[in-house]
């Protein structure tokens, strides 16, 4: 009996774009969706010490929703690097002005603290609207 655990090798790695659809949906469930294709843990070959995911494209990012009163007590906190400059956004401006980075934040947040996860990352694409720029690469939309 073979009891050896397989690994994927990087020659080996296969990845496709995916596009997920924030609109009317919770923005945290949409984080945890996107970080689950960029870590690649929907494939039978998921290996933990490897970067395996898959392209993410994340759309609509402006109608996607905050649940109970997160909107008004959420609070994003930014350290500017100087003594007493924390900067603090309530998640209803963050989501009025800037909705991709809210996104991003919530997606990174799910990803692993490491040089690994910043590696993953860079497979995200999030956008505010309907358009996006990658309709060169083919991407499939991803329901969930």
């Amino acid at each position: 009996m073979n009891n050896t655990t397989y690994s994927v090798k990087k020659s080996e790695i296969e990845r496709k774009w995916y596009i997920i659809d924030a609109e009317g949906k919770s923005l945290g469930r949409v984080a945890a969706e996107a970080a689950k294709l960029l870590r690649g843990k929907h494939k039978p070959t998921f290996t933990p010490n490897m970067d395996n995911g898959d392209h993410v494209i994340i759309i609509n990012c402006a109608k996607a929703v905050l649940t109970g009163k997160k909107l008004n007590q959420k609070v994003y906190t930014h350290f500017t690097g100087y003594i007493g400059n924390m900067r603090k956004t309530l998640a209803k401006d963050m989501m009025e002005q800037k909705p991709e980075k809210a996104m991003m934040i919530a997606v990174k947040g799910m990803l692993p603290h490491n040089s690994l996860g910043r590696q993953m990352l860079t497979k995200l694409r999030v956008y505010a609207g309907q358009e996006h720029e990658n309709a060169a690469q083919k991407p499939e939309l991803w329901k969930f």
